[in-house]
């Protein structure tokens, strides 16, 4: 009895990490899984299209970039307490402390 005890103490020792290790997304047959959000698009790849209103998201920005100089870009300086961010071609004025978009110019940037 005292060597069924220890032999199954040692296996849930053993078992433990593996047990409590995230899922990675693989099926036992060696294909990996792909999360989708509800619109059928890879969070990752995910692109969005900025209206005035939204929440801007750095997650959701395509190739997401501070603009320091947007006289460079043809934009006029941004008022104290909003920024210009790039969101692929889009350039975006945000407000920093809220990060609600306030102006969409699209396709400004080459």
């Amino acid at each position: 009895m005292k060597t069924f005890i220890l032999a199954a103490l040692a296996a849930s020792v053993v078992a433990t990490p593996v047990l409590a290790a995230p899922y990675q997304g693989h099926d036992d047959r060696g294909r990996f899984e792909q999360r989708h959000d509800d619109r059928g698009h890879s969070p990752r790849n995910q692109h969005r299209h900025w209206k005035k209103g939204d929440r801007f998201d750095a997650r959701y920005a395509r190739n997401y970039r501070v603009i320091s100089s947007p006289r460079h870009y043809h934009l006029r300086e941004a008022p104290r307490g909003y920024r210009w961010v790039r969101s692929g071609k889009d350039a975006v004025l945000i407000g920093v402390s809220s990060g609600i978009v306030v102006s969409v110019l699209a396709n400004i940037i080459r």
